[in-house]
């Protein structure tokens, strides 16, 4: 909790002196404030995303490409492989869907208005260079996935990610797989590993970095913007309630054949783990002893589906992810098309899968979702103070989801059969 309380007090006192300098940003006499912190303050905002957007390329690949491979090899359970594939689809879309949809009902970050300090001219470009809906869906399959990479903080991330989802699907295929077990797998998750790194190194500027953002964003705007963040927490919670006590037992219900109620209550620990760590990671080990001692999931459908669900069953932080990037396009009045919007709901969908199950994992999906609609990379600013109370929320949601799927998956498979001794 160090981290969240650093945070959280940069980020407040970002507002008390962004607030209070504001009133002089144009009085008489004091023309050195804006150049000060629009430019050399600012400076450390722009140092914490450069390390963010440094290692975007190497992480969506390495995360995405492993994501499908877990998922592929299904260890000759083929109906599991299929059962597990379409109940995390199925339930990633109803929460993006849900958060998707509550943003734009209640419009929480419509009237900030706020002044981009990044660059307009690329945002406006962006939206007057929008692709027909066909030809968006077309260029879903890249000519050139390594030109999608190198252009892919100009919007072009979503080819690249695609790419990543068909060759990891193919690394899984029969007569591939053990080739590559022992040889491109372990190098990619080395290639992931360091990308966290890299992300921790960002963490630790984090507190300096949201201070700046903050601070110049306030400045330039004034304290009115933070109203609205009120309403953002706000919608984020909704959608995971209503993902967690609507979507999920209705899968239950009518997937499972289980008492929603009955299940969340054998489930009350392992909820508290996941809310208390924010790391679906290091809630895994009682979600598997939960699994198959307190629900009477089959143990290897239970260590399957859990282990796979911890990187690539995200469906919690795909919903979060949804909602922060159209409440800052909202924010800063960016008009996004519906080929935009549609882009926005499939890139979370899919970054999902790519998502690292610990704390802090989501940011740089996020920022390169902000990118990909010319919402200005620091608005990433405005939410970090209050994100490690939604990332507690979104976690439980993700591995409540991944038990949800579990027993969906494990319902009429045999108990045990074929478990391996120690």
């Amino acid at each position: 909790m160090r981290r969240a309380a650093w945070l959280l007090t940069a980020l407040l006192a970002g507002i008390v002196l962004g607030g209070a300098l504001h009133p002089l940003k144009d009085a008489e006499g004091f023309g050195w404030l804006t150049p000060l912190i629009g430019q050399w303050v600012a400076m450390i905002g722009q140092v914490f995303l450069r390390l963010i957007f440094m290692i975007v390329v190497p992480l969506v690949v390495s995360a995405l490409m492993l994501g499908a491979f877990e998922l592929g090899c299904g260890k000759g359970m083929g109906r599991v492989f299929l059962k597990t594939l379409g109940c995390t689809v199925l339930a990633s879309t109803a929460a993006v869907a849900i958060g998707v949809g509550l943003v734009v009902l209640f419009t929480p970050g419509v009237g900030a208005n706020l002044t981009a300090t990044g660059s307009p001219e690329k945002i406006i470009e962006s939206a007057a260079a929008a692709k027909p809906l066909t030809e968006a869906l077309l260029d879903l399959l890249p000519k050139n996935p390594v030109a999608s990479a190198t252009r892919a903080l100009e919007g072009e991330i979503i080819g690249l990610m695609v790419a990543c989802l068909i060759i990891g699907a193919a690394m899984s295929a029969a007569g591939v797989r053990e080739k590559v077990a022992h040889t491109l797998v372990p190098f990619l998750e080395q290639v992931f590993a360091v990308c966290m790194t890299v992300v921790g190194f960002a963490m630790v500027l984090a507190p300096a970095g949201v201070f700046s953002l903050v601070l110049n964003t306030v400045f330039t705007n004034g304290l009115g913007v933070f109203a609205t963040l009120l309403g953002y927490v706000g919608v984020v919670v909704l959608a995971l309630l209503i993902q967690q006590f609507v979507v999920y037992p209705i899968l239950l219900v009518l997937l499972a054949k289980r008492s929603p109620w009955r299940f969340m209550y054998d489930c009350r620990e392992v909820y508290l783990y996941a809310f208390s760590t924010s790391s679906s990671n290091a809630t895994l080990p009682k979600a598997l002893q939960t699994a198959e001692t307190g629900l009477a999931i089959p143990a290897r459908i239970s260590r399957f589906v859990l282990t796979v669900g911890a990187t690539a069953n995200q469906n919690g932080t795909a919903l979060f992810e949804g909602v922060t990037v159209l409440f800052l396009a909202q924010v800063y009045d960016v008009d996004l098309t519906l080929g935009e919007q549609i882009t926005v709901v499939l890139m979370s969908i899919v970054a999902g899968i790519g998502t690292a199950g610990v704390p802090g994992g989501s940011l740089p999906l996020i920022v390169i979702l902000m990118q990909t609609i010319g919402v200005p990379a620091e608005g990433i600013g405005l939410i970090l103070g209050v994100d490690r109370f939604l990332d507690m929320c979104r976690t439980l949601v993700n591995v409540s989801g991944d038990l949800v799927i579990a027993a969906v998956v494990g319902r009429g498979e045999p108990m045990d059969v074929d478990t391996p001794a120690d």
